[in-house]
């Protein structure tokens, strides 16, 4: 499959996203009342499109039906708005990619990560390495999915931990997912790469929903 720039211009693209969360902001504003408040943990997220129809669904068709093409075209157009993002926009090209990690009892029940896959497509086109086992989660989490933004927070804590220090330290790193909602799961694996020596913590997802971050 492929998007054509028609199509393109149809999708849910998200406008005058905060900086620090991607909530969407009034136009001008940099950054949401609530990140003015107490900053998150990582200093930049890159998400281009909310997640509604039709980005919602070919996320959902990848990430639990196994049709990867999906996945793969949607991580192309991430590459590209991020080429836009990095020579036009200036935001700091990072030294590597991380994908949010599984617990090994989701790895092998679902077969593959889709983090990963999109870290792996979107590295490739951006050509910025990719940690393989840099993180481990160390403790097997609830779905988030349909949970408080509290119960998101609790559910994640010292979920992560950072096996191999001396792959973050000193380094840009940016954490891959599919969705930011709450930001829980991202801000939970940003305070572990910067307690093990990480320089700066980024995020980069597909699609960011409505629901708010928590000030954390």
């Amino acid at each position: 499959p492929a998007i054509g720039d028609a199509c393109k211009v149809d999708l849910p693209w998200l406008r005058h996203g905060c900086r620090y969360c991607a909530l969407a902001n009034p136009a001008g504003d940099s950054s949401c009342r609530k990140c003015q408040q107490q900053l998150q943990p990582f200093s930049l997220v890159v998400a281009p499109w909310t997640y509604n129809f039709p980005i919602n669904v070919l996320i959902a068709r990848f990430k639990y039906r196994s049709q990867w093409a999906y996945g793969k075209l949607l991580s192309q157009v991430l590459a590209e708005y991020l080429q836009f993002q990095l020579h036009e926009l200036n935001i700091p090209r990072p030294d590597c990619l991380l994908a949010v990690p599984l617990a090994a009892k989701r790895q092998r029940q679902r077969g593959y990560n889709q983090a990963q896959m999109i870290a792996q497509w979107v590295g490739h086109e951006l050509d910025v390495p990719v940690l393989q086992h840099a993180v481990k989660r160390v403790r097997y989490t609830n779905i988030q999915q349909g949970l408080s933004a509290q119960q998101r927070q609790h559910n994640v804590r010292n979920a992560f931990v950072v096996g191999l220090p001396e792959q973050v330290q000193g380094r840009h790193v940016v954490v891959v997912d599919d969705v930011l909602t709450t930001g829980a799961t991202c801000a939970a694996l940003a305070r572990s790469l910067l307690a093990a020596g990480a320089r700066r913590v980024d995020v980069y997802c597909l699609a960011r929903t409505s629901f708010a971050v928590p000030v954390v």
